[in-house]
């Protein structure tokens, strides 16, 4: 279960990953934050902004076009 959900879900890039950064920001070192997406490049753009912040991608899965990303703050 994350510490936050953020939903972005209808948002084009880059709003998940500004939203997603702006909420990572708030929390604690070790904390996890859940980002909702429907965005298709998402999971390129997520990828590469957890290892360019050295953020941790725990999972990432699509379900009926939704991605859901688990982010670790570093």
């Amino acid at each position: 279960m994350a510490d936050i959900t953020v939903d972005t879900k209808g948002m084009a890039c880059p709003m998940p990953i500004v939203k997603a950064k702006k909420a990572l920001d708030g929390l604690a070192s070790g904390q996890t934050m859940e980002v909702l997406s429907t965005d298709k490049g998402s999971l390129n753009d997520f990828q590469a902004w957890v290892k360019q912040t050295k953020n941790e991608l725990i999972s990432h899965e699509e379900d009926n076009g939704v991605f859901k990303f688990l982010v670790k703050k570093s």
